[in-house]
Protein backbone atom coordinates (compact mmCIF):
# COMPACT_ATOMS: atom_id res chain seq x y z
CA UNK A 1 0.00 0.00 0.00
CA UNK A 2 1.34 3.43 -0.78
CA UNK A 3 1.07 6.11 1.82
CA UNK A 4 3.49 9.03 0.77
CA UNK A 5 5.98 9.77 -1.97
CA UNK A 6 9.48 10.37 -0.17
CA UNK A 7 10.62 14.41 -1.19
CA UNK A 8 13.26 14.51 1.09
CA UNK A 9 15.11 13.30 4.29
CA UNK A 10 17.13 14.68 7.02
CA UNK A 11 20.30 13.35 6.55
CA UNK A 12 23.28 15.25 8.95
CA UNK A 13 25.93 13.00 7.78
CA UNK A 14 25.12 11.62 4.21
CA UNK A 15 22.79 8.72 5.09
CA UNK A 16 19.13 8.42 6.56
CA UNK A 17 18.41 8.82 10.30
CA UNK A 18 14.75 7.64 9.50
CA UNK A 19 12.81 10.97 9.21
CA UNK A 20 11.74 12.31 6.01
CA UNK A 21 9.13 13.96 4.27
CA UNK A 22 6.74 12.96 2.06
CA UNK A 23 3.85 14.02 -0.06
CA UNK A 24 0.74 12.01 1.01
CA UNK A 25 -0.19 9.62 -1.84
CA UNK A 26 -4.28 10.89 -1.78
CA UNK A 27 -2.41 13.86 -3.38
CA UNK A 28 -0.92 12.15 -6.21
CA UNK A 29 -3.78 10.24 -6.99
CA UNK A 30 -4.84 12.92 -9.65
CA UNK A 31 -1.47 13.31 -10.74
CA UNK A 32 -1.48 9.85 -11.35
CA UNK A 33 -4.55 9.29 -13.31
CA UNK A 34 -3.65 12.20 -15.61
CA UNK A 35 -0.27 10.73 -16.52
CA UNK A 36 -2.76 7.38 -17.29
CA UNK A 37 -4.94 9.40 -19.46
CA UNK A 38 -3.05 11.97 -21.19
CA UNK A 39 0.31 10.88 -20.63
CA UNK A 40 1.21 14.67 -19.04
CA UNK A 41 -0.14 16.38 -16.48
CA UNK A 42 -2.85 19.18 -17.02
CA UNK A 43 -3.71 21.50 -13.91
CA UNK A 44 -6.04 24.00 -13.55
CA UNK A 45 -5.28 27.45 -14.05
CA UNK A 46 -6.41 31.23 -13.15
CA UNK A 47 -4.00 33.28 -14.67
CA UNK A 48 -3.05 36.04 -11.78
CA UNK A 49 -0.86 36.74 -9.55
CA UNK A 50 -1.09 36.93 -5.91
CA UNK A 51 -0.01 38.00 -2.69
CA UNK A 52 -1.10 37.62 0.98
CA UNK A 53 -4.24 39.86 2.37
CA UNK A 54 -1.76 41.58 5.68
CA UNK A 55 -3.51 42.63 8.50
CA UNK A 56 -2.48 46.40 6.86
CA UNK A 57 -4.00 45.70 3.23
CA UNK A 58 -7.20 44.43 4.90
CA UNK A 59 -7.88 47.36 6.71
CA UNK A 60 -6.50 49.56 3.74
CA UNK A 61 -9.22 48.00 1.78
CA UNK A 62 -12.34 48.10 4.55
CA UNK A 63 -11.93 44.56 5.47
CA UNK A 64 -12.92 43.26 8.91
CA UNK A 65 -10.41 40.28 8.82
CA UNK A 66 -7.10 39.34 6.89
CA UNK A 67 -8.15 36.36 4.60
CA UNK A 68 -8.00 35.75 0.52
CA UNK A 69 -6.12 36.30 -2.14
CA UNK A 70 -4.37 39.62 -3.31
CA UNK A 71 -4.49 39.92 -6.95
CA UNK A 72 -1.66 41.72 -7.83
CA UNK A 73 -1.82 41.42 -11.72
CA UNK A 74 -3.39 39.33 -14.60
CA UNK A 75 -1.29 37.57 -16.94
CA UNK A 76 -2.29 38.72 -20.40
CA UNK A 77 -3.89 36.00 -22.59
CA UNK A 78 -5.00 34.13 -19.71
CA UNK A 79 -8.17 33.28 -18.54
CA UNK A 80 -8.87 36.01 -16.36
CA UNK A 81 -7.72 38.68 -19.14
CA UNK A 82 -11.30 39.60 -20.29
CA UNK A 83 -11.67 41.83 -17.04
CA UNK A 84 -13.44 39.12 -14.85
CA UNK A 85 -11.04 39.43 -12.09
CA UNK A 86 -9.34 42.68 -11.51
CA UNK A 87 -6.03 43.21 -10.34
CA UNK A 88 -6.48 44.56 -6.49
CA UNK A 89 -9.85 42.19 -6.06
CA UNK A 90 -9.28 39.77 -2.94
CA UNK A 91 -10.70 36.10 -3.76
CA UNK A 92 -12.36 35.09 -0.98
CA UNK A 93 -13.68 31.40 -2.46
CA UNK A 94 -12.89 29.77 -5.31
CA UNK A 95 -15.38 26.56 -6.78
CA UNK A 96 -17.32 26.73 -3.34
CA UNK A 97 -14.34 26.07 -1.16
CA UNK A 98 -12.75 29.34 1.09
CA UNK A 99 -9.90 30.61 0.35
CA UNK A 100 -8.62 31.85 3.83
CA UNK A 101 -4.79 32.11 2.82
CA UNK A 102 -3.52 33.22 -0.53
CA UNK A 103 -1.24 29.78 -0.47
CA UNK A 104 -4.74 27.70 -0.18
CA UNK A 105 -5.46 29.21 -4.01
CA UNK A 106 -2.64 27.50 -6.11
CA UNK A 107 -3.81 24.24 -4.69
CA UNK A 108 -7.20 24.28 -5.06
CA UNK A 109 -7.17 26.00 -8.56
CA UNK A 110 -4.45 23.39 -9.64
CA UNK A 111 -6.45 20.06 -8.55
CA UNK A 112 -9.60 21.62 -10.63
CA UNK A 113 -10.21 20.67 -13.90
CA UNK A 114 -8.81 22.77 -17.46
CA UNK A 115 -11.93 24.18 -18.96
CA UNK A 116 -14.14 23.94 -15.98
CA UNK A 117 -16.63 27.10 -15.72
CA UNK A 118 -15.86 28.12 -11.68
CA UNK A 119 -17.80 30.41 -9.63
CA UNK A 120 -15.03 32.68 -7.83
CA UNK A 121 -16.26 35.12 -5.23
CA UNK A 122 -14.23 38.20 -5.30
CA UNK A 123 -14.46 41.56 -2.89
CA UNK A 124 -13.88 44.39 -5.20
CA UNK A 125 -13.92 48.14 -3.76
CA UNK A 126 -15.34 46.61 -0.62
CA UNK A 127 -18.19 44.55 -2.01
CA UNK A 128 -18.43 40.88 -2.77
CA UNK A 129 -19.50 39.41 -5.67
CA UNK A 130 -19.20 36.18 -7.44
CA UNK A 131 -18.02 35.85 -11.17
CA UNK A 132 -17.97 32.85 -13.58
CA UNK A 133 -14.39 31.78 -14.62
CA UNK A 134 -13.34 29.16 -17.17
CA UNK A 135 -10.30 27.46 -15.94
CA UNK A 136 -7.18 27.60 -18.68
CA UNK A 137 -4.03 24.91 -18.19
CA UNK A 138 -1.43 25.50 -15.89
CA UNK A 139 1.29 24.26 -18.10
CA UNK A 140 0.24 26.54 -21.03
CA UNK A 141 -0.03 29.30 -18.74
CA UNK A 142 3.51 28.89 -17.30
CA UNK A 143 4.56 29.84 -21.03
CA UNK A 144 2.76 32.63 -21.13
CA UNK A 145 3.60 34.15 -18.01
CA UNK A 146 7.65 33.49 -18.24
CA UNK A 147 7.48 35.43 -21.58
CA UNK A 148 5.84 38.51 -19.81
CA UNK A 149 9.28 38.47 -17.87
CA UNK A 150 11.73 40.57 -20.08
CA UNK A 151 13.00 42.93 -17.85
CA UNK A 152 13.57 46.21 -19.44
CA UNK A 153 14.62 47.46 -16.27
CA UNK A 154 17.59 50.57 -17.43
CA UNK A 155 18.63 53.77 -15.77
CA UNK A 156 20.46 56.40 -18.81
CA UNK A 157 21.87 57.74 -16.00
CA UNK A 158 21.04 61.14 -17.15
CA UNK A 159 20.25 64.28 -14.93
CA UNK A 160 16.51 63.66 -13.78
CA UNK A 161 14.09 66.04 -16.19
CA UNK A 162 12.49 69.17 -14.20
CA UNK A 163 8.44 67.70 -13.74
CA UNK A 164 5.54 69.03 -11.68
CA UNK A 165 6.51 67.13 -8.35
CA UNK A 166 4.53 66.81 -4.69
CA UNK A 167 5.71 64.91 -1.68
CA UNK A 168 3.66 62.54 -0.01
CA UNK A 169 4.55 60.18 2.87
CA UNK A 170 8.25 60.03 2.07
CA UNK A 171 8.20 60.29 -1.64
CA UNK A 172 8.60 62.70 -3.91
CA UNK A 173 6.50 62.16 -7.25
CA UNK A 174 6.32 63.38 -10.19
CA UNK A 175 4.21 62.93 -14.09
CA UNK A 176 5.13 59.87 -16.52
CA UNK A 177 6.07 61.57 -20.02
CA UNK A 178 8.61 61.04 -22.08
CA UNK A 179 11.43 62.65 -20.24
CA UNK A 180 10.42 60.06 -17.01
CA UNK A 181 10.10 57.03 -19.08
CA UNK A 182 13.52 57.71 -20.83
CA UNK A 183 15.34 58.61 -17.10
CA UNK A 184 14.08 55.67 -15.25
CA UNK A 185 13.76 53.26 -18.32
CA UNK A 186 9.80 52.76 -17.90
CA UNK A 187 8.30 50.39 -20.41
CA UNK A 188 5.63 52.50 -22.66
CA UNK A 189 2.38 49.98 -21.40
CA UNK A 190 2.85 51.33 -17.93
CA UNK A 191 1.09 54.42 -16.94
CA UNK A 192 0.40 56.22 -13.26
CA UNK A 193 2.71 58.66 -11.60
CA UNK A 194 5.66 58.08 -11.63
CA UNK A 195 8.47 58.00 -7.95
CA UNK A 196 11.46 60.48 -8.52
CA UNK A 197 12.85 60.12 -4.69
CA UNK A 198 12.35 58.03 -1.73
CA UNK A 199 13.65 59.45 1.36
CA UNK A 200 15.71 57.85 3.60
CA UNK A 201 14.32 56.03 6.93
CA UNK A 202 10.52 56.84 5.41
CA UNK A 203 7.83 54.83 5.36
CA UNK A 204 8.28 54.17 1.97
CA UNK A 205 11.95 53.85 1.99
CA UNK A 206 10.49 51.26 4.76
CA UNK A 207 8.19 49.06 2.45
CA UNK A 208 10.83 49.01 0.06
CA UNK A 209 9.76 51.20 -2.17
CA UNK A 210 12.00 53.01 -5.04
CA UNK A 211 12.75 55.52 -7.25
CA UNK A 212 11.44 54.42 -10.45
CA UNK A 213 8.75 52.64 -9.73
CA UNK A 214 5.11 53.98 -11.08
CA UNK A 215 2.02 54.55 -8.79
CA UNK A 216 -0.66 53.20 -11.09
CA UNK A 217 -3.23 52.91 -8.18
CA UNK A 218 -4.22 53.93 -4.31
CA UNK A 219 -6.88 52.24 -2.57
CA UNK A 220 -8.02 50.88 -6.13
CA UNK A 221 -8.70 54.26 -7.68
CA UNK A 222 -6.15 55.19 -10.69
CA UNK A 223 -4.11 57.96 -10.75
CA UNK A 224 -2.37 59.93 -13.53
CA UNK A 225 -0.80 62.72 -11.93
CA UNK A 226 1.05 64.03 -8.45
CA UNK A 227 -2.23 65.92 -7.89
CA UNK A 228 -4.12 62.80 -7.89
CA UNK A 229 -1.90 61.24 -5.17
CA UNK A 230 -1.82 63.68 -2.98
CA UNK A 231 -5.59 63.73 -3.52
CA UNK A 232 -6.53 60.15 -2.68
CA UNK A 233 -4.12 60.43 0.36
CA UNK A 234 -6.19 63.49 1.61
CA UNK A 235 -9.56 61.39 0.59
CA UNK A 236 -7.98 58.41 2.96
CA UNK A 237 -7.09 60.35 5.78
CA UNK A 238 -10.83 62.06 6.11
CA UNK A 239 -12.21 58.59 6.00
CA UNK A 240 -9.96 57.66 8.98
CA UNK A 241 -8.16 54.98 7.05
CA UNK A 242 -4.47 54.53 8.73
CA UNK A 243 -3.17 52.80 5.78
CA UNK A 244 -2.85 53.53 2.04
CA UNK A 245 -2.93 50.76 -0.41
CA UNK A 246 -0.75 51.45 -3.49
CA UNK A 247 -0.83 48.90 -6.45
CA UNK A 248 2.81 50.04 -7.88
CA UNK A 249 4.02 49.01 -11.63
CA UNK A 250 8.06 48.55 -11.80
CA UNK A 251 9.94 49.72 -14.72
CA UNK A 252 9.17 46.79 -16.62
CA UNK A 253 4.93 47.09 -15.99
CA UNK A 254 5.40 44.32 -13.05
CA UNK A 255 2.83 44.69 -10.43
CA UNK A 256 2.62 44.07 -6.69
CA UNK A 257 0.32 46.27 -3.93
CA UNK A 258 2.20 47.39 -0.86
CA UNK A 259 0.91 49.45 2.43
CA UNK A 260 2.41 52.59 4.25
CA UNK A 261 1.11 54.09 7.48
CA UNK A 262 -0.49 57.32 6.72
CA UNK A 263 0.54 58.58 10.34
Amino acid sequence: EVIGINTAIISPSGGSIGIGFSIPSQLALGVVDQLRQFGETRRGWLGVRIQPVTDDIAESLGMATAKGALVAGVIKGGPVDNGTILAGDVIIKFDGRDVNEMRDLPRVVAESTVGKAVDVVIVRKGVEQTVKVTLGRLEDGEKLASGENGNTDKDTGDEAPAVPTASVLGMTVGDLNDETRTKFGIAAEVSGVVITEVAKDSAAAERGIQAGEVITEIAQESVATPKDVMDRIAALKEQGRKNALLMLASKSGELRFVTIRMD
